[in-house]
């Protein structure tokens, strides 16, 4: 039985806590994506994004190190070279497929944590810039060398959320070098939160998500919503935006523990209500 079908490309783990554990699981091919693994992947994401009890999603990859995510797996692509049936319509389905799990990603209301624990290249980086958080060991790298194998270097959301994280001029050098980003400098131009030892990695994104997840449900999740909207947004649309949530905000059981436990010195106990 070969490995793909012995072990499956996505792996969730659901804790009691609230947090989900998605992994990349396809270390012998540093976690590349497949269209199998690609679906498996949006499928996942659908699943907890519908899970009430799921509050926060932490994505990483399988390998000890190796690779969070090499991007697609360009053998499997090239085994599909000489098949005549693979027309535009297809194509464009699955790129439209790989563009999609960076859109689940961002619009899902969990808090997303991309543990980078390796190379994010390609689609893997966009996974990885579609999170809300980034935490990185020292052995992790951003790349995208599309520009030099005569493609765009723009693919998966990239060039719309790099030059929004990093800003316009070294967002320019990167995608049009195509060098890669390494793993001390993701951190000091604000790629990526902070930097992590590989076997405290898991447990730094955890702690970070346990020290969001300890604000209300609403809260969390519509912070999250406004902050990805409100990029496109007006100021006038994103101000408006923000005044509708905070009424609705003080309509929750949540704002009232919030209110009475500020005035009882005393830490709220949150219902998600």
């Amino acid at each position: 039985m070969s490995e793909a079908a012995a072990e499956p490309d996505i792996v969730v783990e659901r804790r009691d806590d609230g947090i989900a554990v998605l992994t990349l699981n396809r270390p012998a091919r540093l976690n590349a994506l497949t269209r199998e693994a690609v679906a498996a992947l949006n499928t996942a994401l659908d699943g907890l994004a519908a899970d009430a009890s799921c509050r926060a999603v932490i994505l990483t990859g399988a390998g000890r190190g190796r690779g969070f995510c090499s991007g697609q797996d360009l053998a499997a692509a090239n085994a599909r070279k000489g098949d005549q049936a693979s027309g535009v319509i297809e194509k464009l389905f699955w790129q439209e497929q790989f563009a999609g799990m960076g859109k689940r990603l961002r619009t899902m209301p969990q808090l997303v944590i991309a543990a980078v624990n390796g190379p994010a290249v390609g689609a893997g980086m966009a996974i990885a810039l579609s999170a809300d958080v980034r935490i990185a060991t020292p052995t992790a790298r951003f790349l995208v060398a599309a520009v030099r194998i005569g493609l765009s270097a723009g693919e998966s959301g990239i060039s719309y959320l790099l030059p929004r994280m990093i800003g316009m001029s070294r967002a320019f050098d990167i995608l049009l070098t195509g060098r890669p980003i390494e793993a001390e400098e993701s951190e000091r131009i604000g790629l990526v939160l902070r930097l992590a030892k590989p076997d405290a990695l898991l447990a730094e994104a955890i702690g970070y998500a346990r020290t969001v997840l300890a604000n209300s449900p609403y809260s969390v999740a519509h912070t999250k919503k406004l902050m990805w909207e409100n990029l496109d947004a007006s100021f006038d649309a994103a101000i408006g935006a923000e005044n509708r949530t905070q009424i609705l905000a003080t309509m929750t059981r949540d704002y009232a523990e919030a209110t009475a436990a500020f005035v009882e010195k005393r830490p709220p106990r949150f219902e998600g209500r």
